[in-house]
């Protein structure tokens, strides 16, 4: 199982089928005809409160992971985690994100979460 990270403005023109938007909010500037994913995930996405909280502020990178790591565990979040787990089986799919700061996103606490056992 392969499970990838990408800016959804750097795979403009690529094949959709293995990606996934996981953004809550819509990329800026982004058609949806142009879409590069497959689907979009909106609700896997950190709570608007817990993003607000986090606004990409890196030294609160550790506790807004634990945090989101505490949302994947109910309701649509834990069952769009347990779907991606699934998908990610059987092939190689690049979890899509809008934000400049891959290393420190929700992005990486999915990946992670995929890549665990």
């Amino acid at each position: 199982m392969a499970v990838e990270i990408a800016r959804v403005y750097d795979v403009r023109g690529a094949d959709p089928a293995n990606g996934f938007l996981i953004d809550r909010l819509w990329p800026r500037g982004l058609a949806k005809a142009d879409a590069p994913f497959q689907e979009w995930l909106r609700d896997i996405a950190p709570t608007p409160d817990l993003r607000k909280w986090y606004s990409h502020e890196v030294d609160k990178y550790d506790e807004f992971s634990r945090r989101y790591r505490l949302e994947l565990t109910t309701g649509e979040p834990a069952r769009l985690l347990a779907s991606l787990r699934e998908r990610a089986t059987s092939s190689n799919i690049v979890l899509l994100t809008a934000t400049k700061d891959l290393e420190h996103s929700s992005a990486v606490v999915i990946r992670d979460l995929l890549r665990s056992p």
